[in-house]
């Protein structure tokens, strides 16, 4: 969920040193009250920086005006393509194969490590 901050875009600066960054907005830094950023850029369009900002310390979390988007979550893609890249594929099948829903049809595999991957996803063993 994001919510777009401003409607004219801003001057972004973002300078890195190995695995940190530092974000500025119009000159003013604002690494210190973030947990971190993603930027969106579509042919045609200027860049869009989402910022995740870490919970407020002393209640300011920056001051400024900028175009940004604050994000609520992490981008629900960037979530799943993680999720999916730490599966094991043996253990999926394992699990998919040992599955009682399975139901003959010519997609039963797909569709067991399907349902694994949700129940995975909601918790279970």
């Amino acid at each position: 969920m994001t919510d777009s901050l401003a409607d004219d875009p801003h001057t972004v600066r973002i300078t890195t040193e190995g695995t940190r960054a530092a974000i500025a907005l119009d000159g003013a830094d604002i690494s210190r009250a973030l947990a971190g950023y993603t930027i969106e850029h579509r042919a045609g369009q200027p860049p869009l920086l989402v910022l995740y900002p870490r919970p407020p310390v002393d209640g300011v979390v920056f001051a400024g005006y900028a175009q940004v988007a604050v994000a609520t979550e992490a981008p629900p893609a960037e979530t799943i393509a993680q999720y999916l890249a730490g599966i094991d594929p043996a253990r999926l099948q394992q699990a998919a194969l040992a599955r009682e829903d399975l139901d003959g049809s010519p997609t039963e595999l797909t569709t067991a490590m399907l349902r694994q991957l949700i129940a995975w996803a909601g918790g279970a063993p």
